[in-house]
């Protein structure tokens, strides 16, 4: 009965204890990827935006998110870097793509009287 009391302390300290490390481990990481942003990144932010880093300050960093749409966000919210696959495509593959897309054709060009005559009929 003496020991129930100490081991059930135990118990309970020794999972939060290994829970705070793992934390810390992971905000280190995290504060290391920060830290080691370069322009030209695409990052991802804890909000799930896509986007390029094209600035950087103290405590914030400038990103791209639409050509020409810059916007300026704490580095607290990096949450990952993105790695974009460089695969490179076989002539077959691209063969294989352009077959699977339809066959569109080009809008014939209409004079506005015929546009008038169509839109009256319909």
């Amino acid at each position: 009965m003496e020991l129930l009391f100490p081991l059930l302390i135990l118990a309970l300290l020794v999972p939060m204890f290994l829970g705070i490390r793992r934390q810390k481990k992971e905000m280190a990481k995290t504060a290391e990827l920060q830290d080691s942003l370069t322009v030209g990144d695409r990052v991802l932010t804890t909000s799930g935006l896509h986007a390029t880093v094209v600035a950087l300050g103290d405590g914030t960093v400038d990103l791209e998110v639409a050509p020409g749409i810059i916007t300026t966000w704490s580095r607290m919210v990096i949450r990952e870097l993105l790695v974009e696959d460089d695969e490179e495509f076989e002539e077959d593959d691209v063969d294989e793509i352009v077959d699977e897309i339809p066959d569109i054709k080009a809008p014939v060009e209409e004079t506005p009287e015929e546009t008038k005559r169509r839109l009256d009929n319909e």
